[in-house]
C-alpha cells in the first residue's frame, strides 16, 4: 500500500547542469502519476528507474515551458515503444493545442490513444479510483495555474483475525463490522467494534503547489496533510522580485506550511541565480522546522498511521 512522491525535477525556468525543470512522480498503490513534465523528464524517469509504461495519467499545472516542454518527447517515446494503454493528460484547455500539434506531427498514427481531460481554475476533483482522489487547488500566477492534492480515500476497518476465530464470526457479518458496527452473537451478546478491529487508518495526502504568489486561499484544502510541496523560487531578500514574477519565497512557503499544520514541507522550483540551496532551507526552518529541499531522485514515503482510540473510563 505504497504512497510516495519522487522528485524528478526541482528547478525553475532555466535548467542547470545539476537541476532539472519541474516533474514529480506520485506512487499510490503502485499506480504512477506524473505531475508536470519539464524538459528532460523522461531521462530522469530512466535515471531513477521508474517504469514509464506504468504512467497512465499526467497532470500539468500550467502551460509554461519549464512544466511542459518534456511532454512531447515523452509522448513520442511512448509511440516508439508501441504503447498500447490509453494515456490521460489533465490540463487547462490551452494544453490541448500542444497535444493536437503532436498528433499532427506524428501523422495521427499513434500506437496508443491520448485522452485530454480539461479542468478549470476552480477547485474540483479531476480523478478518482477506489484508493485515492486528485483535487485541483486554485493558485495565482501570470497564467492559469493549479496545484494538485492527492488524497487517500478512507478505508474500512481491519478485523483482528484472532477475534474472527474466537467469536466464530460468520462471513456475512464481516463487512458490517469493517464499516464500524458492533457484532451481536447468536446468544444476543454485543461485542463492541473496538474489541474486534484495529484502530482506523488515517488517509494519507500530498499536495503539489508550484508557480504561485503567496496565497492563503489553499489553506482549507491542505490543512493537516502529510506532505506539502510548495515552490520557493526566491529567498526572502528578493521578495519584490517574487511579487513581480508572481512567485513565492522560502519563508512564505514555510508560513503556509505552519498555518496549515502540515506534517512535512518540501520546497523547490529554485531560481538558477542562487548557488547555495541551503540558504532556502535555513530561511524556511525559521518558520517551519520540518522542511526539506526537493532533492532530485529523493523519494518521500508516507507511512500508514492509525488513529488513537480514546479509552472511556466509566468509573
Amino acid at each position: 500500500m505504497t504512497f510516495s512522491v519522487t522528485i524528478l525535477g526541482s528547478g525553475s525556468a532555466l535548467p542547470t547542469s545539476k537541476i532539472h525543470p519541474s516533474a514529480h512522480i506520485v506512487n499510490a498503490y503502485e499506480h504512477f502519476f506524473l505531475i508536470d513534465c519539464g524538459e528532460g523528464t523522461q531521462m530522469q524517469l530512466r535515471k531513477y528507474k521508474i517504469n514509464i509504461s506504468k504512467i497512465n495519467h499526467i497532470f500539468i499545472s500550467h502551460i509554461h515551458g519549464d512544466h511542459v516542454f518534456g511532454l512531447l518527447g515523452l509522448l513520442s517515446t511512448y509511440n516508439l515503444l508501441n504503447r498500447q494503454n490509453d494515456l490521460y493528460i489533465h490540463g487547462h484547455n490551452e494544453l490541448e493545442e500542444l497535444i493536437i500539434f503532436f498528433k499532427s506531427f506524428a501523422g495521427n498514427k499513434l500506437s496508443y490513444k491520448i485522452n485530454f481531460v480539461p479542468f478549470t481554475n476552480e477547485s474540483e476533483i479531476i480523478y478518482e479510483d477506489k484508493n485515492i482522489y486528485v483535487r485541483t487547488l486554485p493558485l495565482k500566477h501570470k497564467v492559469p495555474v493549479v496545484g494538485f492534492l492527492f488524497k487517500e480515500k478512507p478505508r474500512l476497518l481491519n478485523i483482528k483475525k484472532e477475534m474472527i476465530e474466537f467469536y466464530k464470526i460468520p462471513i456475512k457479518d464481516i463487512h458490517n463490522i469493517k464499516e464500524g458496527n458492533d457484532y451481536i452473537t447468536e446468544e444476543g451478546k454485543i461485542i463492541p467494534n473496538e474489541i474486534l478491529t484495529l484502530p482506523p487508518i488515517i488517509p494519507r495526502s500530498y499536495a503539489y503547489c508550484t508557480d504561485t504568489i503567496f496565497t492563503r486561499s489553499i489553506l482549507k484544502y491542505i490543512e493537516d496533510i502529510d506532505i506539502l510541496y510548495h515552490e520557493a523560487t526566491y529567498l526572502h531578500k528578493d521578495i519584490d522580485i517574487a511579487r513581480e514574477t508572481t512567485h513565492s519565497t522560502a519563508i512564505q512557503a514555510a508560513t503556509l506550511a505552519h498555518e496549515a499544520n502540515v506534517k512535512k514541507l518540501i520546497i523547490g522550483h529554485f531560481s538558477h541565480r542562487y548557488k547555495d540551496l541551503n540558504e532556502f532551507l535555513i530561511e524556511a526552518k525559521q518558520i517551519f522546522e520540518n522542511t526539506e529541499l526537493a532533492e532530485e531522485g529523493k523519494t518521500f514515503s508516507i507511512e500508514i498511521q492509525r488513529k488513537q482510540r480514546i479509552k472511556v473510563n466509566n468509573n
